[in-house]
């Protein structure tokens, strides 16, 4: 993101013509691993979350192991002015994002009656709202240099409702929905834009999601190379794993008074909560 008058401060961006990349819910899971990749493959890095903590750690590590740069910005991304905050602060530090990952995200275990609306309302604001208010800051300023990336993390739950992830799985729905949207309206711009959808894989988000351990999970590395793989690709959205593959085609195409009452029953079982 270009500026005129760039904040004499602190110019991130001087005299390095490396690529910039953005990427949020960087402090773990696969968030850390979207950062490592991008590092290992020169790209400069601004990563954000709300625990500078770990993203400090984090940045020393990158700095030290892969010689980029990387800029730390904490942020509470379920918050709209700080979302505006985060791309301002971007701007005067010089820096134009040619990546943008969309991780951040969260979901919790429970019914809608039994969850409230303040955990639900939260889940929508991070892993909806962040997404869609990023793009329109962002992929603007990609369209009019004609090049970019965007990477939106959805979810296998994004095929299917899912009884007890209710709120998670209709939020993935949106992000992939979206993105795909966004694919087409980007299309011979220069900027390539993908949703992955993970099935369960092994980060913090289960423990988030109240304590669940997954019986069957990924490596985030496996799902960041299918996410870069498909940019690559220009494919508006991939599935990693043939067996996730396999049960998203299901969920997309069976019929729902088959397919709820299974899942529903079947949720407990694929995610057991832990002892």
């Amino acid at each position: 993101m270009e500026t005129s008058d760039p904040a004499p401060r602190h110019d991130a961006a001087t005299s390095d013509e490396r690529p910039w990349a953005l990427v949020t819910g960087a402090s773990g899971g696969m968030g850390t691993a979207f950062c490592r990749y991008l590092a290992a493959r020169g790209v400069n890095l601004a990563v954000t979350s709300r625990r500078a903590d770990v993203l400090e750690s984090l940045a020393d590590e990158l700095r030290v192991g892969h010689g980029v740069k990387v800029e730390v910005i904490a942020c509470d991304i379920a918050d709209r002015q700080a979302r505006h905050d985060l791309v301002a602060e971007l701007t005067d530090r010089g820096i134009g994002p040619e990546t943008l990952i969309n991780n951040a995200g969260f979901g919790s275990l429970g019914t809608v009656t039994e969850l409230g609306p303040d955990d639900q309302l939260a889940q929508v604001d991070v892993n909806c709202q962040a997404v869609v208010h990023l793009c329109s800051l962002i992929v603007p300023t990609m369209v009019q240099a004609h090049r970019g990336s965007v990477i939106n993390v959805a979810s296998t739950a994004a095929f299917q409702p899912l009884p007890g992830f209710a709120t998670y799985a209709a939020t993935k729905a949106f992000v992939l929905s979206f993105t795909q949207a966004l694919w087409q309206e980007t299309r011979n711009t220069g900027v390539r834009v993908t949703a992955i959808c993970p099935g369960p894989t092994r980060t913090g988000f289960f423990d988030v999601a109240g304590g669940l351990q997954p019986t069957a999970s990924r490596h985030p590395d496996q799902v960041v190379r299918t996410a870069f793989d498909a940019l690559a690709r220009n494919r508006p959205y991939a599935v990693d794993g043939a067996t996730n593959l396999v049960g998203a085609a299901i969920g997309r195409h069976a019929p729902s008074w088959l397919e709820l009452p299974l899942v529903d029953r079947g949720l407990p079982r694929l995610f057991p909560r832990a002892d």
